[in-house]
């Protein structure tokens, strides 16, 4: 069988090649977790904290000054984070052994009180970490990456810290000498790599300035200081930069994302490179690299926008610096500012984490030929318990050139039912579906896993289920009041709250807290009994002209609180 030897460069200058074993292989993306996180999460380090096999992740939290780790399961999921404080509005993340002690360390960008930092985490080899004195700048950083500066295999930090680059040598016991600082602004993003072959870590900075978005490059002396290279046009708004070998050739090469796709520029192997060749699809706002389809070449993933959609866009390599067209895959309310990539559950196929929107996690899991429409986990609106909800499919398609068999197909919540046409095989080119109703017979939030295994992977694919039920049911859904005079109040109408549980509802608050135009009165007080109702009276007072609207919210012990109905009306 055919054997390539792909080489990249680590965080600290060796180069590491794997043996990767060539098959014919297609790569397809599913949703497989999001984890909720504390707000904006904006950038992600891997590695195995706890030395179990499993890839575990660390991510800077801006807003609570935190940063959140999350150890692996092994199968694509995480568990619950643990928050560490650091300094003020982290917004990166890097991960090294900082004091050689065989346990991965993190280093944290951020502001101290009178200057900028890089909060230092000292790895305890079980998943936990502790406090280690902070790394002072000249300035407040926007980023950190960790790199081999003079030769001494001590991991050092190089910083974006505008006005300056800036390295900071280590001491090998996660301690760091004072800055060196390079003037370089606006801010860039930077890649490290040796790019003339001379042994020593160069960096790339990417800026837009003005109309201008340029790569300028530093080629290292060994000492963590810089000689000034050449510089190249690109896109517009550069945000990300990947450094890989495209062509196998021991040389290296910049990929960036920008406000047009993905810039390629194939390096010369003196430090200079070529021109950018761009590759549109999607606006690029993170990307890595990495072979996603085991074809031996590099392939870039790189999240952004479509138009408005959020989606992670994927070039596949043809091993001679070019790529196909872009193949974007539509994340909804998703997408992120980060994107890293490995493998999370063990099937030897590349995997994605992301950062979404609300804040969270999001993995998607290389499922090889499998795939599947939508990649998104079925989420079902609220439900009353003991009603079946409208049906929504998903269509399992064998991208492959041969039968794709299937072994099992099993559903684990009695709260959802499933229906499918997949049999034990599906053929080349074919496809079927998924049909799943959600079927609460109790409140609160449920979840099911519909597991697929096959002959594509040697993990099962999974299609997750949500959904929230309620006891509650209010109607009618919206009210519109038409046109109203302006200093006038209109009749009141009516909305019914009816408790179709077993036991009390209790009510928190009903309010339209909105648009002081509408108001409400009521007759629920704090409490109807089982298969008892209320009713609320709405009227509309418009006080200037126009079409003007609110929200009606009920909040209770039911399940799927607050019930919201919309309101309208017009000013006259």
């Amino acid at each position: 069988m055919l054997r390539h030897y792909v080489c990249f460069f680590t965080a600290v200058a060796a180069v590491l090649c794997v043996a990767i074993l060539v098959l014919p292989a297609s790569a397809q993306f599913e949703t497989r977790q999001i984890s909720p996180l504390a707000r904006t999460p904006i950038s992600i380090a891997l590695a195995d904290f706890d030395h179990d096999g499993r890839v575990d992740l660390a991510t800077a939290c801006f807003w609570t000054n935190q940063v959140a780790v999350l150890l692996g399961n092994g199968n694509g999921t995480f568990q619950v984070p643990v928050y560490y404080p650091v300094g003020r509005a982290p917004e990166s993340v890097v991960v090294a052994d900082l004091n050689h002690d065989g346990n991965p360390d993190l280093a944290v960008s951020g502001e101290g009180t009178s200057t900028g930092i890089i909060s230092i985490l000292l790895g305890n080899g079980d998943g936990t970490f502790r406090s280690a004195p902070d790394a002072v700048l000249d300035a407040d950083p926007s980023s950190v990456a960790v790199g081999d500066f003079n030769g001494d295999h001590i991991p050092d930090l190089i910083v974006v810290d505008t006005p300056y680059i800036s390295v900071l040598l280590g001491n090998g016991d996660g301690t760091f000498q004072p800055p060196i600082d390079l003037h370089f602004a606006p801010a860039p993003v930077i890649g490290i790599g040796d790019f003339n072959g001379d042994g020593k870590l160069d960096v790339a900075a990417a800026v837009q300035s003005g109309f201008a978005s340029t790569v300028t490059i530093f080629l290292g002396n060994g000492d963590g200081t810089f000689q000034l290279g050449a510089s190249y046009d690109i896109g517009a708004d550069p945000l990300s930069v990947a450094v890989a070998d495209f062509r196998h050739v021991g040389i290296l090469d910049l990929a960036i994302a920008d406000g047009s796709g993905v810039q390629i520029l194939l390096g010369n192997g003196d430090g200079t490179f070529g021109p950018a060749v761009n590759y549109g699809g999607t606006q690029g706002l993170a990307i890595a690299a990495g072979d996603f389809n085991r074809d031996g070449n590099l392939d870039m993933a790189v999240t952004g926008f479509s138009v408005i959609t959020e989606v992670v866009g994927l070039l596949w390599g043809n091993g001679d610096g070019t790529f196909q067209p872009m193949k974007t895959y539509a994340l909804g309310n998703q997408g992120g500012v980060a994107l890293a990539a490995e493998d999370f559950n063990g099937d030897h196929q590349l995997d994605l984490a992301t950062l979404g929107t609300p804040s969270g996690i999001v993995v998607l899991l290389n499922t090889g030929v499998v795939s599947f429409s939508p990649i998104t986990p079925l989420s079902f609106p609220a439900q009353r318990v003991g009603t079946t909800s409208t049906s929504q499919s998903v269509t399992l398609t064998n991208t492959a050139t041969t039968t794709l068999n299937i072994s099992s197909i099993t559903e684990t919540s009695s709260q959802f039912n499933m229906t499918t046409t997949c049999g034990s095989s599906v053929a080349p080119g074919a496809n079927c579906t998924f049909t799943v109703s959600f079927q609460p017979q109790s409140k609160g939030g449920h979840s099911g896993i519909i597991s697929i295994r096959d002959s594509a992977s040697t993990k099962p694919q999974v299609i997750e289920l949500t959904g929230v039920a309620t006891v509650v049911s209010v109607s009618p859904a919206k009210l519109d009041f038409g046109s109203q005079a302006i200093g006038t109040q209109s009749q009141p109408q009516s909305v019914t709250v009816t408790n179709h549980g077993t036991t009390a509802l209790n009510f928190s608050n009903i309010q339209i807290g909105d648009n002081f135009e509408f108001r409400q009165i009521n007759n629920c007080g704090t409490q109807i009994a089982p298969g008892a109702s209320c009713k609320i009276a709405v009227t509309f007072a418009p006080f200037q002209l126009g079409k003007e609207g609110g929200h009606l919210t009920v909040s209770d012990d039911g399940g799927a609180s607050p019930q919201t109905v919309f309101v309208s009306g017009t000013g006259t």
